[in-house]
């Protein structure tokens, strides 16, 4: 029997599991391999990791958790997670099982891209979500911005401080009036006929083309995709959820406890906002909280 079991091992996840395993709580951290960032070269903005690679970091991570005598790692799928009595049950992808007194999920979210041909073998390379993540490395480049969600047109306002922007509406999200005004004054050119396939030989973008067949010249594109929970074991769990910009995420308290007794969400699987930095400090607090969960139960 674990004290804690974390279903999760990128920023989230191994930073709730770090705060536990210096608590000296017996935590066991089962990690699939497949983190959201794995399409990205590097990772930007975090403090002291800037331009890593995103498995260089966890790597290292995972080393530094592993020094700590009451952590374990396992490699692999956690397929569902039920309650049972006053401890928690977890089913592996072999149909092991492994228990534990709390949950910490740092499922994370799956992207879902826009289905323009060439989009999706850009994905992490020319074209990219998050400006301040990517948006120096594309910097001085002409900018597209495809609109796939309500607040695209936000996003285009703030990509004229990396280069000169376009903004495809896509005939979906057309601006609202002050949205024109604001873009027109940060020079933001707006397209209304859709994009329909991405030009050049990937992973480097040459343009986009228009679905009346016009070209226009693009370096790098950002869009905001739909997302969806990576793992089903939150709603197994009987988690609350709540609907987002790009799509559902887990409802938690400021500390990461969902609904259910016991279950804490950390990283992209609970916000609204997308970041590493933002992912590993709620995996802190996530791991926190867990731990003073169980000392109140021993008082």
């Amino acid at each position: 029997m674990y004290d804690v079991i974390v279903i999760g091992g990128s920023f989230g996840g191994q930073s709730a599991a770090m705060q536990l395993a210096r608590a000296r709580q017996r935590v066991l951290l089962i990690d699939a391999g497949e983190p959201r960032n794995r399409f990205a070269d590097a990772a930007h903005g975090f403090l002291g990791q800037d331009g890593r690679t995103p498995h260089a970091i966890m790597r290292e991570a995972t080393c530094q958790l592993l020094a700590y005598p009451t952590a374990e790692v396992l490699p692999a799928t956690a397929r569902a997670a039920a309650r049972e009595d006053e401890h928690f049950v977890v089913t592996l992808g072999t149909g092991a099982e492994r228990r534990a007194r709390r949950l910490v999920l740092a499922t994370g979210v799956t992207d879902v891209l826009p289905d323009i041909p060439g989009l999706a073998e850009r994905w992490g390379a020319t074209v990219l979500h998050c400006p301040y993540c990517h948006g120096y490395e594309v910097r001085d480049r002409q900018i597209g911005i495809i609109a796939n969600h309500p607040m695209s047109a936000h996003q285009a306002v703030l990509i004229p401080d990396w280069g000169p922007a376009i903004y495809f509406t896509q005939g979906t999200h057309e601006p609202g009036d002050d949205e024109v005004l604001l873009l027109r004054r940060r020079n933001v050119a707006i397209e209304r006929t859709p994009v329909v396939d991405l030009i050049g030989d990937a992973p480097d973008l040459r343009g986009v083309r228009l679905a009346d067949g016009r070209t226009v010249s693009v370096g790098a594109i950002f869009t905001a995709p739909k997302t969806r929970p990576t793992s089903p074991i939150a709603a197994m769990l009987g988690c609350a959820m709540q609907d987002g910009p790009s799509g559902p995420f887990v409802t938690v308290d400021s500390w990461g406890l969902t609904s259910v007794p016991g279950v804490y969400v950390a990283g992209d699987a609970a916000s609204p906002m997308h970041n590493a930095t933002i992912a590993s400090a709620s995996g802190v607090l996530a791991g926190i909280a867990a731990h003073q969960s169980l000392a109140r139960t021993q008082a």
